[in-house]
């Protein structure tokens, strides 16, 4: 299967925040979202999205200094699904990220978002969704999306 890229175009944090919420919509467990992009460029904004749209009660913020935060999440059909969320941009290697058991949770049962993916390595899962965030100007942001999952065919039709 090859990838499949789109690209959407946020005019506002408000704006990154529902896209984070539509992709939450079609995920399941075991996926994995990789963020990359400039600091400030909505990366944390959008996880927020996400997780609101997986139904997480608890205040979202970057796990900058501890790595992950986990999440009570609900997945779209109603179970209950956790919900991993990374933070890489203070790791010293990507050894750190498997001394922590980054493994049992990219290849588990919740949904891990990996915030600053790009500093993961070869251990960022090649199922994951990747996620890239640009600056367009000063509140508009491209948001590159590509997977090489059942997303696209879903969002296509």
């Amino acid at each position: 299967m090859s990838n499949k890229t789109i690209t959407q175009v946020s005019s506002s944090p408000d704006q990154t925040h529902r896209f984070g919420r539509d992709l939450a919509a079609r995920l399941e467990p075991g996926d994995c979202v990789a963020l990359t992009g400039d600091l400030g460029s909505g990366k944390t904004r959008f996880v927020q999205g996400v997780c609101a749209g997986l139904n997480v009660t608890d205040y979202v913020t970057s796990p900058t200094f501890v790595i992950v935060n986990e999440y009570a999440g609900v997945s779209p059909d109603g179970k209950p699904m956790p919900v991993y969320h990374f933070d890489l941009y203070r790791l010293g290697s990507p050894d750190e990220l498997y001394e922590i058991g980054c493994d049992d949770l990219f290849f588990g049962e919740g949904v891990c978002l990996i915030e600053w993916a790009d500093l993961g390595g070869d251990l960022i899962p090649d199922h994951a969704i990747d996620v890239h965030f640009s600056h367009a100007g000063e509140m508009v942001r491209n948001l590159t999306i590509s997977a090489r999952t059942r997303l696209y065919t879903a969002s296509e039709g």
